[in-house]
């Protein structure tokens, strides 16, 4: 069994919400700023084929459906689901474990159609 060191709220000083925040910011920032345009533009039209699709997806589902290749780095995942998500495309609906062999099941972000999501809600 393995314990573990729990504290009933962050240690000031500590953690830093803010920091991390601004750091993700300028992060994906950084990765969109260096994203093949060509890339960006195929990424944004399959996001919102499946969103359009009214089912959850993540980004492994617009390679195994062809509708886009892998970018150069993974880091543009991030950027390009963000930026579908301000823009009003689509919207969070939960976590799930990542269905790329190359991360190991690791966690990620699914997304559905944000208006599918409106028509959930009604």
């Amino acid at each position: 069994m393995t314990y573990q060191l729990q504290f009933p709220e962050p240690v000031q000083g500590v953690v830093d919400p803010a920091a991390g925040e601004a750091a993700k910011a300028e992060g994906m920032a950084a990765a969109a700023e260096h994203t093949d345009q060509d890339w960006a533009v195929a990424c944004r039209a399959a996001i919102e084929t499946m969103a359009a699709r009214g089912i959850v997806f993540q980004a492994a589902d617009l390679i195994a459906e062809n509708l886009v290749g892998e970018p150069d780095h993974p880091a543009r995942w991030g950027a390009a689901f963000q930026a579908a998500a301000r823009a009003g495309a689509i919207v969070e609906a939960g976590f799930a474990q990542s269905k790329r062999a190359t991360v190991h099941k690791s966690i990620c972000k699914v997304w559905t159609g944000a208006a599918q999501q409106g028509r959930a809600a009604a």
